[in-house]
């Protein structure tokens, strides 16, 4: 058990005390400590109960559950809940939308236990009806759920990432194996989970894979040659293919491309034709025999890699990252001190740290009012004199995430924005809107003379909210006239801008950042994301604003203040 699941265990048990209507002091008592222990740094598993209750937010009954759990591997409190809740309630949860109170609304006035029967009731505008819901509110449930039901059997990258590596691994032991398909690919969203295995006896892999107790078999999807089930608990489908071993690279190479990039002729023939001709010892040797330069999975889209601009960019790597801007700290909703973030990107190699925790409107995530900014500018001053004292030649930056407000105005005056050395704009509330209201916020934000960065624009959360809808071309143009920069937000829930924007991007000459949005220092590792799909849409190293060196960035932001 880990700190992360504990959490999750605090977080289910408020949303079911809520769902059951329980006493209104205990489920703030675990909101409080889901909330804290999310936050904090402590090792829940090893630390000594005293410390527990030492926790801000964690009261001493927070603390003895968290040590029951610990223990025993469990909660009553959760059993308890579970035990009188209909399995389906919990799909609920997960769409946008409707909390826990609204949820029991809809169970115990129509009797509604699963997502399929509150589909069928809000087609039947039944949900409308219902005390304090109304027509917006079903549309809304309506909307989410069907968005929710269509990417049920898909993934994120980092969380289809892990399935495949924990299958490749087991494979590893005994064979030859690569993970192919959408994964390595680095799409955004997976649907399909395939790796290709090199063996002489494919009944030998099958039989092999039948033993893996985390994986259930179709039989009747599989075939001699192709083993395709699913992992427990999940529905996204699972594909291995089992080849000889002198096919071996051509077949990792065919699925790990797209069919477009395959089929697309060069000269007299195509990548496909070259790779089943004749057996090959690397990827690279299958590019070499047609006069090409290796093209990485990740760019095997069929859309822009062939043109021979694009293959004579420098495009962006992780190691041509010299800082990371857009990250938060304890100061508001993050898990690490401002300190331990600085020196973190600092043992990462990187330059600086552009500090930007949420603003005075973000109070659900503990947002900074004026005399917290002044305090935060005071302690990024200490640390910047340290640093330089220790001989460490590292920066941070003071930035805010400030939320766009309905009007398109930031939520400080000024006279504090001017005090910061940069100023990401974000749309954080009321996301129901139309193109026209989206663009005259996001505008009007861009036009602010304070505006750095503009921050993940669409404002999407991958296989959860589809984002609000956006003019990208006049969002670019937008960027262009005022000189804003073009984030890429590259949290694998959000990769937003999406990649395909980026080419329009750097027509326009607008600078993009790849921004990990980290609120902890694991976080900075999402950039190995946003690189990904920046290398899709041709991003180069030229272009991107926090491949500058610390000294070009302390510039940039110089000069856009003076200006």
């Amino acid at each position: 058990m880990t700190n992360e699941e504990i959490v999750e265990i605090f977080e289910l048990t408020t949303k079911l005390l809520e769902l059951h209507g329980e006493n209104e002091f205990k489920i703030r008592n675990y909101q409080n400590a889901a909330f804290n222990l999310d936050k904090t740094n402590v090792d829940l598993l090893t630390a000594p109960i005293e410390e527990l209750s030492m926790i801000p937010g964690v009261v001493k009954s927070m603390a003895a559950k968290i040590d029951e759990i610990r223990t025993t591997g469990s909660l009553k409190d959760l059993n308890d809940l579970l035990a009188n809740t209909p399995e389906g309630i919990l799909d609920m949860f997960r769409i946008k939308g409707i909390g826990p109170k609204k949820i029991r609304t809809i169970w115990k006035e129509l009797g509604i236990t699963d997502t399929q029967q509150l589909l069928l009731a809000c087609e039947n505008g039944d949900i409308a009806k219902l005390k304090g819901f109304g027509e917006k509110t079903q549309e809304t449930i309506h909307t989410n759920l069907l968005f929710l039901q269509s990417n049920s059997s898909k993934l994120r990258m980092d969380a289809a990432l892990v399935l495949a590596e924990v299958l490749f691994d087991a494979l590893e032991k005994k064979y030859k194996v690569e993970i192919t398909g959408e994964v390595r690919r680095k799409l955004e969203i997976v649907e399909l989970i395939q790796l290709v295995v090199s063996a002489e006896k494919p009944a030998e892999v099958q039989s092999f894979l039948n033993t893996l107790e985390f994986l259930t078999p179709d039989e009747k999807a599989s075939t001699p040659f192709i083993w395709r089930g699913r992992f427990l608990d999940r529905t996204i489908p699972v594909e291995v293919r089992i080849v000889k071993p002198q096919q071996f690279v051509n077949q990792v190479f065919v699925h790990s491309s797209d069919e477009k990039h395959l089929i697309q002729p060069v000269g007299t023939t195509t990548l496909l034709k070259t790779a089943l001709l004749e057996p090959h010892d690397s990827e690279e040797a299958i590019y070499t025999k047609l006069g090409m330069p290796y093209l990485s999975p990740e760019l095997r889209n069929g859309e822009l890699e062939f043109d021979p601009a694009f293959q004579s960019k420098n495009l962006i790597t992780w190691d041509a990252l010299k800082g990371t801007v857009h990250n938060h700290s304890t100061w508001s909703d993050g898990k690490h001190t401002l300190e331990q973030m600085a020196r973190a990107a600092a043992e990462l190699g990187l330059q600086y740290l552009g500090i930007a925790d949420h603003s005075k409107s973000a109070t659900y995530a503990n947002g900074l009012n004026e005399e917290r900014v002044y305090q935060q500018h005071q302690q990024v001053d200490d640390l910047n004199a340290q640093f330089q004292k220790e001989g460490l030649n590292f920066t941070i930056f003071k930035g805010i995430e400030s939320d766009i407000l309905g009007d398109g105005s930031l939520d400080y005056s000024s006279e504090v924005l001017k005090t910061f050395d940069f100023v990401v704009a974000s749309v954080h509330s009321n996301l129901k809107m139309t193109e026209e209201r989206a663009m005259q916020r996001l505008i009007t934000a861009i036009e602010n003379p304070y505006t750095t960065i503009i921050g993940h624009p669409t404002g999407r959360l991958l296989l959860s909210r589809p984002g609000y809808p956006v003019d990208h071309k006049k969002l670019i143009d937008a960027c262009a006239a005022n000189g804003v920069i073009l984030e890429l937000n590259a949290s694998p829930y959000r990769l937003d801008v999406d990649w395909r924007w980026i080419p329009y991007a750097l027509e326009k000459g607008v600078l993009v950042s790849i921004n990990p949005d980290a609120h902890h220092i694991d976080g900075y590792m999402d950039m190995h994301y946003g690189v990904a799909v920046a290398r899709k849409g041709g991003l180069t190293q030229e272009m991107t604003f926090n491949a500058l060196g610390k000294e070009e960035v302390q510039t940039y932001f110089t000069k856009r203040k003076i200006g």
